[in-house]
């Protein structure tokens, strides 16, 4: 859009909530020919600048051009839900919102940034700020970025998640049930029908009857299922629609899909990506794009909220290192040599307790602690020997003040798994099939108002979201509150046998030397082998 003088041009992907608001405030100011949020961003850019956009109530990526100056101001909303890539050469500045359509505007070629490669293999992403290319960044969430045609750029944060330990006064009840009830319904408007996604986890559960709650005709609500029953939540999404009485529709994803993974990737990622629950986001948004284009979700609500169960695990951390470390060698030693059945972690104690020793040996990577690290420092450095020394310097968004060893777990997840690895997933992959997520927990009053709340206070020793419950104890099943933590997990493990093995090791053929194939093929081995065996176990348990 551009301004009525022709000064300023305006490219803009996102929802200002609060647009009707904002317009009142510059009516005397502005004189507004058209309707919508796009005149609103431009006019209130125009007459306040980056003061402007601590105002925005919503998700969005925008660049604004002014002719005059030269000058070009790009910024993404407080929580990262809408991408925004840039880069600067001789021959000025590039941006788009995704990759492949910024690499088509390049004036050079792209090589790969060997730091952030370091840093996707220990990390499954890319630091926030950085992308697999070297020179090709990423603006950060909360910021705005300033450039100007002599090649001058500035970078500045317009809002902070709120340091725990300076945080405001704690919400009651009845005024959380009010900022996410506000946050909800305006969600909930726009120009086409609105579904959402229905795992039967209580995030996407409480989304869906809040949603339900203000609508009068039936909420479509759609859910991805497995063959495999360890994997398949469809009882527990069908549970909740009949609850709440939406409409209700699910699909099976019975296979690795190569050709599905390979089209996200290289033409809407444009980098590698290792969450492999990508494939059934991108089935559930195809599945709900032919009834609707926006779609609800209950992206945030771990993060927020305590439900990991890795927080649970810092919990018992604290006490265990706490015990002799020759009776806990001992321990470890037996638990490690106790089988694991075929079955998710959430439906096995002893995959429970072998992804707790995972933590143990993973904790000194993990100190302190920005994200969930794939990899002990010593397989990292016998898989990827040419990357130990190298990986980019985060950026500068984790409050050292944060002192408490969980509260700062929840502090980075907000800030750097979930914009770097929920957001984008779901992001591209509904984008792929042009349907608008949003997420209501992620609005910046709610977000803000579950950082006021003590991290105890959200996770205890045996629970996970402990003070949403206390809340909407009363809205969702019991059985919904009470299920085991799953998430959207794939059975890789059963692809891993199949189509994938056959692919990676087409891959490791010509495997850069900073990757070492003989010990990926070990470890690819060792899997198989494993699996085999015990499959061949349970049938002769069971046969």
């Amino acid at each position: 859009m551009q301004s009525p003088d022709g000064r300023y041009v305006l490219i803009y992907n996102g929802e200002i909530y609060n647009f009707s608001e904002l317009k009142e405030s510059l009516e005397i100011r502005w004189r507004f020919s058209t309707h919508g949020d796009t005149v609103v961003l431009l006019a209130g850019l125009i007459l306040e600048g980056e003061s402007f956009i601590s105002r925005l109530e919503g998700m969005w990526a925008f660049v604004l051009w002014d002719s005059l100056t030269e000058s070009l101001l790009m910024s993404r909303d407080r929580m990262g839900k809408k991408p925004l890539f840039y880069t600067i050469d001789a021959q000025g500045i590039s941006c788009a919102s995704e990759l492949p359509a910024l690499r088509v505007m390049a004036y050079r070629s792209w090589s790969e940034d060997v730091d952030s490669t370091a840093d996707y293999f220990r990390f499954g992403y890319f630091l926030p700020g950085y992308t697999a290319w070297k020179g090709v960044l990423e603006v950060l969430p909360g910021h705005w970025v300033r450039w100007s045609s002599k090649n001058k750029i500035e970078q500045r944060s317009y809002w902070q998640l709120p340091c725990p330990n300076d945080a405001m006064g704690k919400p009651n009840r009845e005024e959380f049930i009010n900022v996410l009830d506000a946050a909800v319904r305006k969600r909930l408007i726009a120009d086409v029908e609105v579904g959402a996604f229905l795992s039967g986890g209580v995030d996407s559960s409480l989304i869906c009857a809040l949603a339900q709650s203000k609508m009068t005709q039936r909420l479509k609500t759609y859910t991805i299922g497995f063959a495999d029953q360890a994997f398949d939540e469809r009882k527990y999404a069908d549970m909740m629609a009949q609850y709440i009485g939406t409409n209700h529709r699910d699909k099976e994803l019975s296979e690795w899909d190569e050709s599905r993974l390979e089209l996200l990737l290289d033409e809407h990622l444009g980098q590698p990506f290792a969450d492999s629950s990508l494939l059934p986001t991108s089935l559930v948004s195809e599945l709900a794009s032919h009834d609707v284009k926006v779609a609800l979700t209950g992206d945030g609500g771990d993060e927020l909220f305590g439900g990991y169960q890795r927080y649970q695990a810092r919990i018992i951390l604290r006490w265990y290192t706490r015990l002799p470390i020759k009776l806990r060698k001992y321990a470890e030693t037996a638990l490690r040599k106790l089988p694991e059945p075929r079955v998710h972690h959430s439906r096995s104690l002893i995959k429970k307790v072998h992804l707790f020793l995972d933590v143990v040996a993973r904790l000194e990577d993990e100190t302190p602690y920005i994200a969930p690290v794939m990899f002990h420092s010593n397989a990292y450095a016998e898989l990827f020997p040419g990357l130990v020394k190298c990986g980019q310097k985060p950026p500068g968004l984790l409050e050292e003040t944060v002192q408490d060893d969980l509260q700062r777990m929840l502090y980075a997840d907000a800030l750097v798994y979930l914009p770097q690895d929920i957001l984008v997933k779901v992001d591209r992959a509904s984008m792929a099939h042009s349907v608008e997520t949003r997420a209501p927990l992620l609005d910046h009053k709610v977000v803000e108002m579950a950082f006021s709340i003590p991290a105890d206070e959200h996770c205890t020793l045996g629970n996970g979201k402990r003070w949403l419950k206390q809340v909407y104890g009363d809205m969702l099943p019991s059985a919904i509150w009470t299920r085991r933590k799953q998430g959207f997990a794939v059975p890789i493990h059963r692809w891993f046998r199949e189509g994938l093995n056959r692919k990676l090791e087409q891959l490791l053929n010509a495997a850069p030397e900073h990757v070492r194939p003989s010990s990926v093929r070990k470890l690819l081995n060792e899997h198989i082998i494993c699996d085999v065996g015990r499959e061949f176990c349970q049938q002769r348990l069971f046969s």
